[in-house]
């Protein structure tokens, strides 16, 4: 019959349009399921980027495939890393989300305003990027210490569990609902310097801690642990720049020459 909709051609599908957006980071995610409702929530509000940190199931996996519900295009697209550093190496802005206070001094943001923050530093050509942690048991102190920010949900204290999709539909909505915001802006600003990236930001505190162990700062041992913390906390915090990672990379350089000059020196006297 010509009037069976089952004989009707298909309307063709609508067109994904790809926009620049956060990095959408799972951490050791466990399901496949999860990860294809995770890009499923994404793809709802625009978002493309997803990159997994060793999923224990492996990837590619067709149960998450099936459970993404026809976001192929943020499953086609998605990256595997092998660490939490190297996932988010190309990211300057980096949120870590939490359902519970920390033992850290870091700036803690609503989704709302974490999202008009992401949105502001995207249009200034930032890349920006949120991590999520494990389906059990979130992140661990030490990938909470690599974000700039802590992002937390104003969910009810008596029952404060979101699994992992639900918090990435929260951060994606609060994305899609900042662009959405007409927010004055000045006619002209100074120039800024560019962000630093994570992976130069991290080389610099390796390069730190490296030089402090030297010089045997870190004392007594049991204590070295919380006392990197904290100077990885207080280093993330900074919102360093390109150029101010580099004269950092530099002072270290010139405190290691130092370091080494008196070493050689004493030798000599010594002998």
């Amino acid at each position: 019959m010509a009037n069976d909709p089952e004989q009707q051609p298909a309307e063709p599908a609508e067109t994904i349009i790809e926009r620049p957006g956060p990095a959408v980071v799972l951490v050791e995610p466990q399901l496949g399921e999860n990860i294809g409702m995770v890009a499923r929530a994404m793809a709802n509000f625009g978002l493309i980027d997803l990159r997994l940190v060793n999923p224990r199931d492996g990837w590619p996996n067709d149960k998450a495939r099936a459970a993404a519900s026809s976001a192929d295009h943020v499953i086609d697209a998605v990256r595997l890393f092998d660490s939490v550093e190297a996932a988010v190496a190309d990211i300057t802005y980096l949120l870590a989300t939490t359902a519970r206070p920390r033992d850290s001094y870091k700036p803690v943001r609503g989704p709302e305003t974490a999202a008009g923050e992401m949105r502001a530093r995207a249009a200034a050509g930032q890349k920006v990027g949120v991590l999520f942690g494990r389906e059990r048991y979130g992140l661990s102190n030490a990938e909470v210490g690599l974000a700039d920010e802590i992002v937390t949900f104003p969910v009810d204290p008596a029952f404060a569990s979101l699994n992992i999709a639900q918090a990435v539909l929260l951060m994606s909505y609060s994305w899609r609902a900042a662009g959405a915001e007409d927010a004055t802006r000045p006619r002209f600003t100074a120039p800024a310097a560019p962000p630093a990236e994570k992976a130069d930001l991290y080389r610099l505190l390796d390069h730190l801690e490296t030089s402090l162990s030297r010089t045997g700062y870190f004392h007594p041992p049991e204590k070295r642990e919380a006392m990197v913390q904290n100077l990885r906390t207080m280093l993330t915090k900074a919102g360093f720049t390109e150029p101010e990672v580099r004269t950092l990379r530099g002072v270290l350089r010139a405190f290691d020459y130092e370091m080494g000059e008196r070493g050689r020196s004493g030798r000599e006297t010594a002998g």
